[in-house]
């Protein structure tokens, strides 16, 4: 897996390169603005951009992370971003997730960023919980389909918190296997494929 990785703060920089080296991630290059974000991929055509948000502005965008992912993604489609930040604000999560971006993951909690990176690579969606919980509680929220009924809307808020079946039949006083059959229906009437795109779906209004 070949990363460019983007961020303006330069001891930031070398750290995360440390970091993906020690893991046997391939850092292909490193850029430190939006518009160099822009030239290096065009470059070195990396799989994976791990890219920070917030460094300069840049035109009508205030986050030049921002602006870089829809340069880039405008121009090559295929593009895999990956945005890697200290700030989970809503207008950056929303504006992100519109633009294509891959995933979005807080500094603070990315956890395991190689496997952050791997499945970004893979075409799966990655988001940290702390984001999904502040992406699908926010105004953003599109009003769900007016076949789902109220037990169904409360475990899409459940799933959107990041739990489990198991979570999930506890804190409701259901079975497993419930939840497994409610979750069929839910994607079924939702017409996604699996819980990421569930509430992807769902924070876009895509219905």
């Amino acid at each position: 897996m070949r990363v460019l990785i983007v961020d303006d703060d330069a001891i930031v920089l070398s750290s995360i390169e440390m970091i993906l080296k020690s893991v046997g991630v391939e850092v292909v290059g490193s850029a430190s603005s939006g518009i160099e974000a822009y030239e290096r991929y065009k470059e070195l055509m990396p799989d994976v951009v791990l890219m920070d948000i917030r460094m300069e502005e840049v035109e009508e965008y205030s986050a030049a992370g921002i602006w870089a992912t829809k340069k880039i993604i405008s121009e090559f489609p295929d593009a895999k971003i990956l945005l890697l930040t200290t700030f989970n604000e809503e207008d950056y999560i929303k504006e992100a997730i519109k633009l294509g971006a891959k995933g979005y993951i807080l500094k603070q909690n990315f956890g395991d960023l190689k496997s952050s990176l791997e499945a970004v690579m893979n075409d799966n969606i990655v988001l940290d919980r702390d984001v999904l919980t502040t992406a699908i509680k926010s105004e953003y929220k599109a009003k769900l389909p007016s076949d789902i009924t109220d037990r169904e809307r409360e475990i899409i808020e459940l799933v959107s918190d990041g739990l489990n079946n198991k979570e999930i039949a506890n804190k409701l006083f259901l079975s497993e296997g419930t939840v497994r059959n409610y979750l069929s229906i839910i994607l079924e009437k939702m017409e996604c494929r699996d819980r990421t795109q569930l509430v992807i779906k769902y924070l876009k209004g895509e219905f």
